[in-house]
């Protein structure tokens, strides 16, 4: 979102007092140099595991080592010294003692692939309507190790390329070239490592590993747990086109679910442009998408974020060539296949029920997962002017017509949550976060910069 509360940031420069004797520290770690970073939760909400992204060209200090920055939350309680078993197993990157709060996990992440950190990116809890200063520190430091709460990659998977990531409780893989598949945990753990390194079975691993949960969302010939549509035909305001179902495609493959080929008709890349620790991106790229009323190219990236039940998604159609007016983007869900429980609020649409949950290919007789509760949810920025559309073609599908994109590119986020799961595993605690979620979305976080300062004395910017 960007993502639920998630910072496109405003930025300005503030000037701080120098407070003496509060610095941070750690181990033989002595920073010379910091600068404040004052972020503001601009809703009365309190807000947990709360992205913040920075872009580079906004940052103070742009042309900075990762590892010559440290990000730290004076509120937060120092670690204290490791004892020597740890230090033994962990090295001599293991944090030391710390005074004066706590270094958070952050991520300068080279979006572009062009050598060069886009975006500062870390997260913090805040308190309805709450300021916290936190501290950039500047100064070499190569301890700290920073387990991984997300993942992203692209593997074989039964001998398809695709892509995967995830947070610790719900995940997402794209078997269907851009539809989304859904699979939930029992446990905070990552599994698609396990899924594609191992060619494990997504319906299978619940019955030996149960930890790991199951594939909960099906998507034979629907959009799935998301995707993009576009709506070309104004006379039909339910036609939906799909980028895996075009007229080369009825042509040579009517019954296949896949495309034909790849040359002759729509193609995807797939690019793992961040993996982890607090977030991870996926890269689907879509080219020669010949819908017979149009030309399309678009690019659309995926993030996965530690500790939530969402991934946002950002759309940007590269090339956007119909052969008349009237043509709308838009993206959706599969209405699910069983009995529903439909929630819908502005752009927001909660689709729950109980399931059924059996791999589609009914190899034997082995029965079903009995499944109490399976959510998934849809939410787009009002900015965009989404408008509801329920469109029986394609197996059911709720959709969102896309009435103001941003030039040709839009945002929306994916949820997901079953009763098996850790947390979020009934349908009143879902929707109040899918809800909760949505306005974090709208109103980001707000981010200004302190000048930079020495332990004697401040230079502001």
């Amino acid at each position: 979102m960007k993502e639920t509360c998630l910072a496109l940031v405003c930025l300005a420069c503030v000037g701080l007092a120098p407070a003496q004797g509060d610095w941070y520290t750690q181990g033989d770690f002595r920073p010379s140099e910091r600068m404040a970073i004052i972020v503001r939760n601009t809703l009365d909400l309190e807000r947990f595991h709360c992205p913040v992204t920075i872009p580079r060209h906004d940052f103070p200090n742009p042309d900075i080592h990762e590892m010559w920055i440290t990000i730290v939350d004076p509120s937060l309680s120092p670690a204290g010294p490791p004892g020597d078993e740890l230090l033994a197993l962990q090295g001599g990157h293991q944090l030391r003692e710390e005074t004066h709060g706590h270094a958070i996990f952050h991520q300068l992440d080279d979006l572009d692939r062009d050598g060069i950190w886009d975006e500062l990116f870390f997260k913090v809890d805040l308190k309805p309507g709450e300021e916290k200063t936190l501290y950039a520190y500047f100064g070499e430091n190569i301890r700290g190790w920073n387990p991984h709460h997300t993942h992203a990659n692209v593997g074989s998977y039964c001998r398809h390329l695709m892509p995967f990531w995830e947070s610790e409780h719900v995940g997402w893989k794209i078997w269907f070239a851009n539809c989304v598949d859904v699979y939930a945990k029992r446990e905070p753990v990552l599994v698609s490592p396990i899924l594609y390194m191992q060619n494990r079975d997504g319906y299978g691993i619940s019955r030996t590993d149960p930890a790991y949960g199951s594939d909960i969302q099906g998507v034979a010939g629907t959009m799935g747990g998301g995707a993009i549509c576009l709506f070309e035909h104004p006379g039909d305001p339910a036609a939906i086109s799909l980028p895996r179902f075009t007229p080369v495609h009825d042509e040579q493959v009517p019954r296949s679910l896949w495309n034909a080929g790849q040359i002759s008709d729509t193609r995807y890349a797939y690019e793992t442009v961040v993996n982890g620790p607090i977030r991870s991106i996926i890269r689907i790229k879509m080219m020669n998408w010949n819908s017979g009323q149009g030309s399309y190219e678009l690019i659309q990236d995926y993030t996965a974020y530690a500790h939530q039940n969402y991934s946002s998604c950002r759309v940007r159609y590269t090339l956007f060539a119909p052969n008349k007016a009237g043509v709308y983007m838009g993206c959706g869900i599969r209405k699910k296949p069983g009995e529903e429980t439909l929630y819908r609020d502005r752009g927001v649409i909660i689709s729950m029920g109980p399931e059924g949950i059996r791999d589609p290919e009914n190899i034997d007789d082995r029965a079903e997962l009995e499944v109490e509760f399976v959510g998934k949810a849809m939410v787009v920025k009002d900015q965009y002017e989404p408008e509801y559309q329920f469109v029986p073609a394609h197996g059911g599908n709720h959709v969102f017509r896309i009435n103001s994109p941003s030039g040709t590119s839009f945002e929306y986020c994916i949820f997901a949550a079953w009763s098996e799961g850790a947390v979020l595993n009934n349908p009143e605690e879902f929707i109040a976060y899918v809800l909760k979620s949505r306005e974090e979305f709208t109103h980001p976080v707000v981010c200004s910069f302190g000048g930079l300062e020495s332990p004697g004395r401040q230079k502001p910017r």
